[in-house]
C-alpha cells in the first residue's frame, strides 16, 4: 500500500451540470479504525505498516518543515495510533516520544531543533527510517516473486523510499492477471524510475550553467547526468545507454493496450537491476563490501 490509499478522493462542484469546481482527499479514517481492530480485508499488516509509516513519516515532516500538511491534528493522532496497532501485530519495536503534531513540537524543541528544519529532518529520519528499512526487508523476504533478485548481499538499497516501491512492484507482480494489472506493474516500474530520480539527482552537483533543473519525471535526463557525473571516463556511456533503455521499457509497458506478463516482468527485472546497480555507483558505497 502507497500513502495515497489512505485517502478518499473527494469532488467538489458548486454546479452538478457543469465542470469539477475543485477536488481535495479527505483521510480514510474507517480504514484506519479497521486497521486498529485487525488485518485489512486483502493486504497484509506487512504491507499496511509500509503505507501507513511512509504516510505518518511524511506528513509530520511537512508539519514540521514547510508546514503542508494534509491531516489534522485528530487525523494525525488517529494515523500515529493505528500504526502503532499494526506495527505491534508484526512483531516489530516501534515508539514515538509524541502522539500529534503539537507533541510533536514540543519534543524538537526540547531537543535542539527549533530553528533547523534540517534538525527536525534528521530526528525524523533517525527514528522512522529503522522502521522502514525493517519493513520492506520482512515484505522483500515474504513475497516468493520470480522476479530478478540483485547478487549484492543487501536485501535492499537503504534508499527508503525507492525500496518501498520496488516492494509494491513485486507485489503488483505476484497477483497481477490481466492487461491492465500488466500495465499498472508498467506504471509501478516508473514510479520506481522517478524515485530513483529524486534519490539521486542534486542540482548543487549535477546541474550545469546556464540550465534549469529538469523535474523529477524526466528520469532519463537526471538519472543520465547522475552516471556521467559518477563514473568518469568513457564507460558511462553503456550504463548511461542501460538507464535509458531500462526507462523506455518502462515507459512502453505502461502505456501498452495489449502487456503480457512477459512484457511485465521484463520490465520489471530490469527496473530492480537499475536500482542495485544505480545503488553500487553511489559514493557512500565507497570501502563497503559490494
Amino acid at each position: 500500500m502507497r500513502p495515497d490509499d489512505f485517502f478518499i478522493d473527494q469532488s467538489v462542484s458548486y454546479d452538478p451540470w457543469g465542470p469539477l469546481v475543485s477536488s481535495r482527499k479527505n483521510l480514510d479514517r474507517t480504514l484506519l479504525a479497521g486497521l486498529r481492530a485487525g488485518p485489512l480485508e486483502g493486504h497484509s499488516d506487512l504491507e499496511a505498516a509500509a503505507g501507513l509509516a511512509r504516510l505518518v513519516h511524511d506528513e509530520l515532516e511537512k508539519y514540521g518543515t514547510s508546514g503542508g500538511e494534509e491531516l489534522t491534528e485528530q487525523e494525525i493522532r488517529e494515523a500515529l495510533v493505528a500504526l502503532h496497532a499494526v506495527v505491534r501485530r508484526i512483531g516489530i519495536p516501534f515508539d514515538v516520544p509524541f502522539r500529534d503534531y503539537g507533541t510533536f513540537k514540543s519534543h524538537w524543541k526540547r531537543n535542539g531543533c527549533t530553528n533547523s528544519y534540517q534538525k527536525r529532518r534528521d530526528m525524523l529520519n533517525n527514528l522512522f527510517g529503522p522502521l522502514h528499512d525493517q519493513l520492506v526487508e520482512m515484505e522483500t523476504r515474504a513475497l516468493s516473486s520470480t522476479l530478478a533478485q540483485p547478487v549484492s548481499p543487501r536485501p535492499v538499497t537503504g534508499w527508503s523510499r525507492v525500496d518501498a516501491e520496488l516492494a509494491e512492484l513485486r507485489r503488483h507482480f505476484q497477483n497481477a492477471r490481466t492487461e491492465q494489472d500488466y500495465r499498472n506493474v508498467g506504471n509501478d516500474c516508473v514510479i520506481v524510475t522517478e524515485e530513483l530520480s529524486r534519490q539521486l539527482y542534486d542540482p548543487q552537483t549535477h546541474l550545469r550553467d546556464g540550465e534549469d533543473e529538469p523535474p523529477v519525471a524526466k528520469t532519463k535526463i537526471r538519472i543520465e547526468r547522475y552516471i556521467e557525473d559518477a563514473v568518469s571516463g568513457p564507460e558511462n556511456a553503456d550504463l548511461r545507454k542501460l538507464a535509458r533503455a531500462a526507462i523506455e521499457l518502462a515507459q512502453r509497458v505502461k502505456h501498452s493496450p495489449t502487456s503480457t506478463r512477459r512484457d511485465a516482468g521484463i520490465a520489471a527485472d530490469t527496473v530492480i537491476l537499475l536500482a542495485n546497480i544505480l545503488r553500487r555507483l553511489d559514493e557512500s558505497d565507497i570501502g563497503r563490501v559490494p
